[in-house]
């Protein structure tokens, strides 16, 4: 599918998605949030709570630094533990030191304080900030994500994450948002596989795709059409659907 939309990456930070402890959901939806407002969602990578690999996926995904995509958003490692070295990791990937910020130390006061929670060594480390980013506020917990280059970093529990995102989301750039059709078959993908083809050479500026399923002893097929332009979406379900014989 053709766009002049924004393209973008979304990187997913922690040893408890690897190993299977944690379901994995902040990818989902911030997946559809940047369909909603025509970004191009063109990569999701998962990382361990490693800096080496947290700097090399950076650098390879954020344009600003050489990378492949116009955005980048990340998921976790911005906590108070050890293991989250997310912030270290941006800090080294973009050349910038990194320092315990007067704004966001003040906003995790002023919460800790309300809660009667004690400032501790291990809270302090979520106001660290690599130099030059920008705060992305958080109504949930107060302890910010931060945005510099192209990469906004953003926490990994799910419901801070959510939060950070609807903070971001006036300023993003935003594009064309994609429209689809479906249909759903019950002929497996081998049956449609050929007339699919020639529809998708014919229509190039479309994308096609076929996705299976099996359910109460029945198998089948959902047929997808998805573009920018609404026309040519239903253009190419209707020569899709000849060619299939409905």
């Amino acid at each position: 599918m053709q766009s002049d939309n924004k393209t973008a990456a979304i990187l997913v930070i922690g040893d408890e998605i690897l190993s299977g402890r944690t379901r994995e959901g902040n990818a989902h939806h911030l997946a559809g949030v940047l369909n909603a407002v025509g970004i191009d969602l063109k990569e999701i990578r998962v990382v361990a709570d490693e800096q080496n690999l947290i700097v090399e996926a950076i650098r390879a995904l954020d344009s600003s630094l050489g990378g492949r995509y116009d955005l980048l958003f990340t998921s976790g490692g911005i906590g108070p533990t050890h293991d989250d070295v997310t912030a270290d990791s941006v800090a080294e990937a973009f050349g910038v030191g990194i320092e315990m910020h007067e704004e966001a130390l003040a906003a995790m006061r002023e919460r800790w304080e309300k809660r009667g929670v004690p400032v501790t060594g291990n809270r302090l480390r979520m106001a660290r900030v690599p130099l030059t980013a920008e705060l992305i506020t958080n109504k949930v917990s107060a302890a910010p994500g931060f945005h510099i280059g192209n990469t906004y970093v953003m926490a990994g529990v799910p419901e801070v994450f959510r939060a950070m995102v609807d903070a971001i989301l006036p300023s993003l750039p935003t594009g064309r948002t994609p429209v689809s059709e479906s249909l759903d078959i019950n002929r497996g993908e081998s049956d449609v596989a050929d007339d699919l083809k020639s529809v998708a050479d014919e229509y190039t500026d479309l994308s096609l795709g076929s996705y299976p399923w099996h359910r109460d002893g029945s198998y089948g097929t959902v047929l997808v059409v998805r573009g920018l332009d609404g026309a040519r979406v239903a253009a190419a379900m209707a020569d899709l659907k000849q060619r299939i014989g409905m």
